[in-house]
């Protein structure tokens, strides 16, 4: 069931990366020339509340050193690298081997 769960998470990830990639191919096209949006200027654009409330969470209940370095390091990558890189992490999780039958 947890796998599932996973799995699922991937395809959704993966769906997000595919809108993100497709909304950065058009940009780049209409400006004839390479351009990546990073993640946080599109979430910041979606919902800039609750990226300052993730903000606030984070230096609040953890170590407020992750913040800089670790978290505005993610949130200057392009958004569907991002969302990649978690559809494969989440479809890893949730993989389910294929059992080897020793005649």
């Amino acid at each position: 069931m947890l796998r599932l769960f996973f799995r699922i998470l991937a395809v959704f990830a993966l769906a997000i990366a595919v809108v993100m990639a497709v909304i950065d191919a058009t940009r780049s096209i209409a400006a004839s020339a390479l351009t990546f949006t990073p993640l946080g200027e599109s979430w910041y654009s979606v919902s800039p509340d609750t990226l300052n409330q993730a903000q606030a969470l984070i230096q609040r209940y953890t170590f407020p050193v992750i913040w800089d370095p670790v978290i505005i390091h993610i949130l200057t990558l392009p958004g569907w690298l991002v969302f990649i890189a978690l559809a494969l992490i989440f479809y890893v999780v949730g993989y389910r081997r294929q059992r080897t039958v020793l005649a």
